[in-house]
């Protein structure tokens, strides 16, 4: 138990553990910097993180299919708060990857939110994102399900198990309980139908994989084993049947900054980039 009571007005205070700095109680840049801009029609802003991810798959995806989507992908070191600079404040006030600059057009499209970009991509090229009005909105269920979700897995779960200065029982439980439940919630829609929205995969999958799929394939906070993820056996089935995708095996690798060498590809600007600059390539 804990003998803390909360002061009558907060007041910030350096609270330890490894992404202490990446967040602060105001908004705006804290330094002038401005964002680089390659050759292609995209030019993405991110790091890997599952939210990350989401958005390197997506292209990866849309350029397996021979869609004209080529694109820039500069690495956001959140460690240094590099999502504090100006220019990437000036595209995403709220300092969050992933973000994006769609030049395509007459004036360029700023559009930040990883489920927002999704969503911007899946309708302007015409892919995995259904026509039928039906299994559409069956995806648009999904996926805002996931964008809902995450913060719990993410900012909770993720949170108090594996990065949190001190071990908090009651927060562990807590969001390992919910934890459980989305993955409960994903195992019974998955008994039911090949993806989320059904037959067909979609933005739906993409985005709820990068957070999901990857939990159960043991590549988040190392808890595979604490949540017993091989009991969520449609889960498990799923995460595998798209984790086996040349696409997403190459988008997980864009703006990777962690594992093993040959998985990081810290910036992505030509497809010959997974063969040529990843870091077991270049050293580094």
């Amino acid at each position: 138990m804990s003998d803390y009571t909360p002061p009558k007005v907060w007041e910030p205070k350096e609270s330890g553990g490894k992404f202490a700095k990446t967040n602060r109680p105001v908004a705006g840049p804290t330094h002038d910097k401005a964002l680089p801009v390659g050759e292609h029609p995209f030019q993405v802003y991110s790091l890997a993180t599952p939210n990350g991810v989401k958005v390197g798959v997506m292209f990866e995806e849309l350029m397996a299919l021979g869609k004209e989507a080529e694109y820039d992908a500069w690495l956001i070191n959140i460690g240094d708060g590099d999502q504090f600079g100006s220019g990437f404040v000036e595209i995403n006030p709220n300092s969050k990857i992933p973000a994006m600059v769609d030049h395509t057009g007459e004036t360029p499209l700023r559009v930040f939110e990883s489920g927002s970009i999704l969503i911007h991509l899946a309708e302007k090229f015409g892919a995995f994102l259904p026509s039928d009005p039906a299994t559409r909105v069956e995806t648009m269920n999904w996926l805002f399900w996931q964008m809902g979700s995450a913060p719990y897995l993410g900012g909770g779960f993720g949170h108090f198990y594996a990065y949190a200065p001190v071990s908090i029982e009651y927060a562990i439980d807590r969001f390992t309980m919910e934890t459980k439940r989305q993955l409960d919630v994903l195992d019974r829609r998955l008994a039911e139908t090949e993806y989320l929205a059904g037959d067909e995969y979609t933005i739906a999958d993409i985005a709820t994989w990068s957070w999901y799929g990857q939990l159960v394939l043991g590549r988040l906070y190392d808890a595979a084993e604490f949540l017993q993820v091989e009991s969520y056996t449609h889960v498990m089935r799923w995460a595998k049947q798209i984790d086996a995708r040349p696409a997403v095996q190459r988008g997980r690798m864009v703006n990777r900054t962690f594992g093993e060498p040959e998985t990081q590809l810290h910036e992505r600007h030509d497809a010959s980039d997974f063969e040529t600059k990843t870091q077991d390539k270049i050293g580094g």
